[in-house]
């Protein structure tokens, strides 16, 4: 296979599509979230420490767009909202999972590394 010279223009967009949803630093955490079953919104601002109300409703509304998340209302004495995860963000949130095991191995070697 010839190597590449440059990304094309379509493979830039995706890159920056795919940067836009996961590239901000509460996205993953929502989306991991909601994967272990934390689906209210009003749960998930107190389930991840540090995020606020606007910023959780923005990433909320962006994850939407994406079709990573499915938003769910429900009628009754006490209305509420619920969200869970489409196809694409249970794959995203394995992903995620995947990364972050990564990340700790990669911490647990580095401190090792620091101890010998």
């Amino acid at each position: 296979m010839a190597e590449k010279k440059f990304l094309t223009l379509d493979e830039r967009r995706a890159y920056r599509s795919l940067e836009d949803v996961v590239g901000c630093k509460w996205s993953a955490s929502v989306v991991s979230a909601i994967y272990q079953g934390v689906s209210r919104p009003g749960k998930l601002e107190r389930y991840i420490p540090g995020i606020s109300t606007k910023v959780l409703n923005e990433r909320l509304r962006r994850l939407l767009d994406y079709k990573l998340i499915t938003r769910q209302e429900f009628e009754g004495n006490v209305p509420h909202v619920e969200y869970s995860l489409t196809e694409s963000g249970k794959k995203l949130a394995n992903v995620i999972d995947q990364l972050r095991e990564l990340q700790d191995e990669h911490s647990s070697a580095l401190n090792a590394d620091t101890e010998d």
